[in-house]
């Protein structure tokens, strides 16, 4: 059995920024050799209200979906991939695994943020994805 590098973030949700106090909510794992790139989430509602009970938890799941489509290659310019800002003017920007990891690892002051990167070696990318859910969101 082949072990392969890879790469993953804690999800975390941010309600209020500012506090900086969070609860994590999902996971992406990347293995570049295994050509994967994926995420699981889960909220409970109940530990994001303790931080603030005003949280809208629909833009909090909606965040999520919109990472689970950058995982899956299903969206494009419209979350920053697809084309990048250059010295020399813009060029078209590889669409592929590693550039969707990148660009989801990326820090930001949002509701929903990205934390640490990570990395570890696994023969299955996807059970590994499912044991870090369960090790560090639920």
């Amino acid at each position: 059995m082949t072990h392969h590098p890879y790469q993953y973030v804690t999800l975390r949700c941010v309600p209020r920024v500012e506090r900086e106090e969070f609860v994590n909510v999902g996971v992406v794992l990347h293995c570049p050799a295994e050509d994967f790139l994926d995420v699981r989430s889960a909220v409970d509602p109940a530990r994001i209200r303790a931080l603030d009970a005003k949280v809208d938890l629909r833009a909090v799941e909606a965040a999520l979906a919109a990472i689970a489509k950058v995982c899956s290659g299903e969206a494009h310019t419209a979350f920053g991939v697809g084309e990048r800002a250059t010295a020399y003017g813009s060029r078209a920007q590889k669409d592929d695994a590693s550039t969707r990891f990148g660009f989801l690892k990326a820090p930001k002051s949002t509701v929903l943020q990205p934390g640490p990167v990570h990395g570890g070696v696994t023969a299955d990318p996807a059970r590994t994805l499912e044991h870090l859910l369960e090790a560090l969101v639920l």
